[in-house]
């Protein structure tokens, strides 16, 4: 079950990603587009949770990591929607792979695990991967590169944030980080919207429901993911978060035509087989039984 809903929740994301390419496209800002998805976020998470938990679900133990927290994601989503501005989907998607390696080569100093030559030799690799996908010639717009880069740290600062606030229940979270992005945002409205209004004009009802759905599959994308850690451990899930470069893949191609190169696959491939085999070997290494005290 826990596999299964990690698999929907990298439906809703990749549909996420893709659409909000889609709308930016047809003209629509990127602030205007994050506040909305964000905003839409919000209300469904709180239509949908405060009816069950109450409002006491609102309260947070460490307010001021979910503060961090939200604003790291917040960083995460405008740099990784900039960086779907100028690159493919798949690409965009295999370089903010990056992050949860770079949690992990980082964990000796921001979460005060031990260190592990191995975590070091998996991002080193993944890293690795990343420049035969940017390579020269490669075709990909530099600018996106370099937000695609700022992506996945914003990404791996969410992802130590997280562990931070791990005292919450993890539907308080979901609250959180769409209440710090609508609530950032919403500050940004009175220079956005101005320059804005021309382009909503026009937009046909199919953009509007495209824009609008970008806080429903976002908001749904991360409620999938509670359920399935709920579900299964997280050195379970690890390999098969992998899975989400190939609905990365699909919906670019459906929607857009772009298909990675042979040699684009070779650089995915190496950021996939680094996090998938760092991802076993803690797995065996957390079933292994503790040593006896003498």
């Amino acid at each position: 079950m826990g596999i299964v809903l990690l698999l929907l929740s990298m439906c809703f994301l990749s549909t996420l990603d893709a659409t909000g390419k889609w709308v930016m496209a047809g003209g629509v800002s990127l602030l205007l587009l994050c506040w909305v998805r964000y905003a839409v976020h919000l209300a469904l998470a709180l239509a949908l949770i405060v009816p069950l938990r109450g409002w006491g679900i609102l309260r947070s133990r460490r307010p001021r990591e979910q503060v961090l927290r939200g604003t790291a994601m917040l960083g995460a989503t405008l740099m990784f929607f900039t960086t779907l501005h100028f690159l493919p989907q798949a690409e965009a998607t295999a370089i903010n792979f990056l992050a949860p390696l770079m949690v992990l080569a980082s964990a000796p100093w921001v979460l005060g695990e031990p260190p592990r030559l191995s975590r070091w030799v998996a991002a080193a690799i993944a890293f690795g991967g990343v420049l035969v996908i940017i390579r020269p010639g490669g075709g990909l717009d530099g600018t996106g590169v370099i937000c695609g880069l700022l992506g996945a740290c914003c990404f791996a600062a969410q992802y130590i944030a997280t562990r931070r606030v791990a005292g919450d229940d993890p539907l308080t979270s979901v609250i959180w980080s769409g209440g710090m992005g609508a609530i950032a945002l919403t500050f940004t409205l009175p220079f956005a919207l101005p320059a804005a209004l021309p382009v909503l004009r026009t937009l046909d009802p199919l953009h509007w429901l495209v824009l609008v759905s970008t806080g429903f599959t976002g908001c749904m994308g991360h409620l999938l993911q509670i359920g399935a850690y709920r579900n299964a451990s997280a050195s379970t899930l690890a390999p098969f978060a992998y899975l989400q470069i190939v609905t990365s893949t699909t919906t670019g191609w459906l929607i857009w035509g772009h298909f990675p190169d042979a040699v684009t696959w070779v650089g995915i491939a190496i950021i996939c087989g680094s996090g998938i085999g760092i991802a076993l070997l803690e797995w065996q290494r957390a079933r292994r039984p503790a040593a006896p005290r003498p």
